[in-house]
C-alpha cells in the first residue's frame, strides 16, 4: 500500500473510530482525470465489448441497449473497462460512453412518487429491469423518467448510482 493510500486510510478508520461520518462519496480520479469507479451510459444500441483494451482482443458480447447504465472501472487510452448490472465485465471505446445517466429498476416492483416521499401520489409501478433516465438524487431519493413519467423512486432501488453519490 502507497503512503498516501495508507495515510487516507489511517485517518479515515481513524474519524471512524472516533465516531465521525464517512466521506460522502470519494472515488480516485483515473487517467482521464475522471472519477475511477463512476457509472456513465451507452451512446449506441449496438456496442462491442472485447476481452481486452483494443481492437486487437475479441468481441465476447455485444450491448444492444441503447443508454444502459454501465460501471467504468479502469481506463487505459481510449479504452474503458466496464461491468453492468449482472456483472459482466469487458472493454468499450470511450467515445461509445456518454456521461448522460441512466440507471436500472432492481428488486421488485416498484413505485414511482410524485414527490421524494412515499406518502407522495404513486404514479407508476415500474417492473424489475425498467430503465429510467436519471436527472438527479438528493438523500435516499432519486429523481429519474420512464418514458413520459417523471418522478421519485428510493436510490436503493436503482442501479447506476452509489449509495451516497450526489447527482445535480
Amino acid at each position: 500500500m502507497t503512503g498516501w493510500r495508507f495515510a487516507t486510510a489511517f485517518f479515515l478508520a481513524l474519524g471512524l473510530w472516533l465516531g465521525a461520518e464517512p466521506p460522502a462519496f470519494a472515488a480516485e480520479a483515473g487517467p482521464s482525470g475522471l472519477p475511477l469507479p463512476r457509472f456513465v451510459a451507452l451512446k449506441s444500441d449496438r456496442i462491442n465489448v472485447r476481452a481486452g483494451p483494443g481492437s486487437r482482443y475479441p468481441v465476447v458480447w455485444v450491448f444492444q441497449r441503447k443508454a444502459m447504465p454501465v460501471e467504468v472501472l479502469n481506463e487505459f487510452e481510449q479504452w474503458r473497462k466496464v461491468r453492468d448490472i449482472d456483472g459482466a465485465e469487458g472493454w468499450v471505446q470511450q467515445s461509445l460512453l456518454t456521461g448522460r445517466r441512466s440507471a436500472i429498476v432492481v428488486g421488485e416492483r416498484r413505485v414511482l412518487w410524485s414527490e421524494p416521499d412515499e406518502g407522495s401520489i404513486p404514479l407508476v409501478v415500474a417492473e424489475p429491469g425498467v430503465q429510467a433516465r436519471l436527472n438527479k438524487c438528493q438523500d435516499a431519493w432519486c429523481s429519474i423518467r420512464i418514458e413520459r413519467d417523471s418522478g421519485w423512486m428510493r436510490r436503493e432501488h436503482l442501479w447506476g448510482v452509489y449509495p451516497k453519490e450526489i447527482v445535480k
